[in-house]
């Protein structure tokens, strides 16, 4: 099992080097970088892709809340920060916690304890099944539910839970993953990402209407610009 990757951006360094002294005597932690300037932060953030960052609200050029906007999707944030009034405003961007400073051990420990829960490590992230493999194994309510991949109508994801959409159940199967973590485990070649929340079974898409709205199952999907250059690849191979 991995540790958990961390980078800390604050602007005051006394700041830094506490969050450093406590990523340094914490198990299971590991610190990527530190930086005290937010804009020469971002570009590593988005390469190095760090499970938790230790972020500041209020500094200068770039704050913290619009860096947050700026994450890559596995990037869980804790907010560190002296004002509590934007605690708040922490939840629009899915913080994973807020601490409030001066921030003692206890707090900060309690943080990554959080962040253990919800984030997979590298050992519990399932693998893509092979071809011969026609089941995955999905943990819901305590117990792993064998589910047969050609029935998974398409995947949704809202916050730290996501839901399984099965052919055969009136309702959907609820669990704690990422949807990176479903993408590795569904096979490509049946299964597209088309939305930020949304991964589908391309075999079952019903149509798909001129503004790129896909209609599968119950759900009417809109795929967003991100997503629609590999979408438009995909029907490029399936249409005559």
């Amino acid at each position: 099992m991995r540790p958990l990757t961390c980078m800390i951006v604050d602007d005051e360094p006394l700041a830094v080097r506490l969050l450093v002294s406590y990523v340094e005597k914490t198990p299971d932690l590991q610190l990527l970088s530190s930086f005290t300037d937010s804009i020469s932060a971002i570009n590593a953030v988005r390469e190095q892709k760090p499970d938790l960052l230790f972020l500041d609200i209020q500094m200068p050029n770039l704050d913290g809340m619009e860096l947050a906007h700026s994450l890559p999707e596995q990037t869980r944030v804790v907010f560190t920060t002296a004002f509590k009034e934007y605690a708040f405003e922490s939840y629009e961007v899915n913080a994973l916690d807020f601490l409030l400073k001066p921030i003692r051990y206890n707090k900060f420990l309690a943080a990554v304890e959080k962040a253990k829960k919800q984030l997979p490590s590298q050992s519990e992230v399932p693998q893509q099944p092979s071809p011969q493999q026609n089941t995955v194994f999905i943990r819901v309510d305590g117990e792993w539910r064998n589910v047969v991949i050609d029935k998974i109508t398409y995947v949704s994801c809202i916050k730290d839970y996501v839901m399984f959409y099965l052919d055969d159940e009136p309702k959907p199967l609820i669990t704690h993953l990422t949807m990176k973590a479903v993408e590795q485990m569904l096979p490509s070649e049946k299964f597209l990402r088309i939305h930020r929340s949304y991964i589908i079974a391309t075999d079952k898409i019903r149509k798909i209407d001129r503004n790129d709205c896909v209609y599968i199952g119950k759900e009417i999907i809109h795929v967003p610009d991100g997503y629609l250059q590999t979408f438009r690849k995909f029907l490029e191979t399936r249409t005559i």
